[in-house]
């Protein structure tokens, strides 16, 4: 009995030792929403979600990772929204290393209540892009003498208006959330109207941001025992000793990620509508028309969330259009080249290349381009092959086929023949003997004129 005791007590005192440190009870946790990449529908959604869940599970602070070119205004304006209205404080963090909050990620940057990068990063370029690719009314120094000034109002006067309004919004947004976190405001505005930038060391002098912090734990580090407005409270930050949680983007998200991108909705548009076309060329087969029908429309929901230029929609299906005729109807290539010149220039336009991240790529429209082509070569080339060769059908073909004589020509000079496997009453102006080999020269009727070979 001693024995068993004995081996017992090593037992637990093994299972003791083993046994990891608890969490403290009462050390915060802080959620972590990673942003990389073009700004859009499915990063507006993903960081709704993702926050919402955060504040459910008790997170004490969101920290907002960045890495991004820029991206669509409506969903930048989306995140900011979220950010304002969140019920716990949001830190924009710029990292990794080598990352950057460019355009759309400027503005997110100055709408969190803590603003830190990583050594190495950059933020700014922030210029409105317009869909019909204006430009920007460029920032006049303050050292420009009149004549700068005088070539600054006739620019300015003779910039699209509605370019102007966007350029101005633009502008009154940044600075009113450069005003609300206390930040460099003319920086800001020099950023959309001038397309500045700066580095992690020259954003934390001028204000822009609030630290550089070399990783999270640097972040919340520093962030701890700031104070800052939430909810239109006053808060003191404790996060020295929080633990960090990802909140990684559900399936929804993800999904929307996949078909937002615009190469991806392209050639969904694509399936959808050669999918339809097969099955209206081929009634019945079912797969094509209801892969196509779905491709379609899913294409389509992507595009009417992506910053498409419809002249460029247009002028896709003009050509499409134009080959399908061409294949229908050969017009020797004249509806071929007008289709695919066609369907390349809308396939260049049809996404705003202007917004980073949202262009689709080169590198497919020439594939497809080739594609296209090749088939229009194919299609021409059997038109001419066949007006070359011979005739298989009609009169035409018959004409010069070898008939074989099956009785011998009578004194009405009519007689029976084989020709391609089928019995035809003949006229021949000389006597032939059973047997004996013709050539078709004439029809009239079912009567068939020949002659010895």
């Amino acid at each position: 009995m001693t024995r068993w005791l004995l081996l017992l007590a090593i037992l637990l005192a093994l299972t003791a030792t083993a046994a990891p440190a608890p969490t403290p009870a009462n050390s915060p946790m802080v959620a972590r929403v990673s942003l990389n990449g073009p700004i859009g529908p499915a990063a507006a959604e993903y960081f709704d979600d993702a926050s919402e869940r955060a504040v459910a599970d008790g997170a004490v602070a969101i920290v907002l990772q960045l890495n991004t070119p820029g991206g669509l205004s409506d969903s930048m304006r989306q995140i900011i929204a979220g950010m304002l209205a969140s019920k716990v404080p949001v830190l924009a963090y710029v990292a990794p290393g080598g990352a950057r909050a460019a355009s759309a990620g400027t503005y997110i940057l100055y709408a969190a209540q803590i603003a830190a990068m990583a050594p190495a990063t950059h933020v700014g370029a922030a210029t409105p892009v317009k869909l019909g690719g204006s430009t920007p009314m460029p920032l006049q120094k303050p050292d420009a003498g009149p004549a700068a000034a005088s070539s600054s109002g006739k620019a300015a006067a003779s910039e699209d208006a509605e370019s102007n309004k966007v350029l101005n919004d633009s502008i009154a947004y940044i600075r009113s959330l450069a005003q609300l976190r206390g930040r460099d405001a003319a920086w800001a505005e020099q950023a959309v109207r001038g397309a500045a930038t700066l580095t992690a060391s020259e954003a934390a002098q001028k204000h822009v941001i609030d630290f550089v912090a070399n990783d999270a734990t640097d972040l919340l580090a520093k962030a701890s025992g700031r104070r800052v407005q939430v909810d239109g409270e006053t808060v003191t930050l404790q996060l020295a000793d929080a633990t960090v949680r990802d909140y990684a983007p559900g399936s929804r998200s993800r999904f929307l990620g996949i078909i937002t991108n615009p190469t991806i909705a392209y050639l969904l548009l694509l399936a959808g509508i050669f999918g339809l076309g097969l099955e209206a060329l081929h009634p019945g087969a079912m797969l094509p028309g209801i892969v196509g029908g779905i491709a379609l429309l899913v294409g389509l929901y992507a595009l009417q969330l992506l910053p498409v230029n419809y002249a460029g929609l247009a002028l896709m299906a003009l050509g499409i259009g134009l080959l399908v005729a061409e294949a229908v109807t050969p017009t020797v290539g004249v509806f071929g080249v007008g289709g695919l010149v066609s369907f390349v220039l809308g396939s260049m336009m049809l996404m705003n290349t202007g917004v980073p991240g949202y262009a689709v790529n080169l590198g497919v429209i020439g594939g497809i381009a080739v594609c296209a082509a090749g088939l229009l070569v194919l299609v021409v080339w059997l038109v001419f092959r066949s007006r070359r060769s011979l005739q298989v059908t009609g009169d035409d073909a018959m004409r010069s086929d070898v008939a074989e004589l099956l009785e011998p020509v009578g004194d009405n000079n009519e007689t029976w023949v084989l020709v391609r496997g089928e019995r035809w009453r003949a006229r021949c102006a000389t006597a032939l003997p059973s047997g004996a080999r013709v050539r078709v020269v004439g029809r009239e009727g079912l009567l068939l004129r020949v002659e010895p070979l």
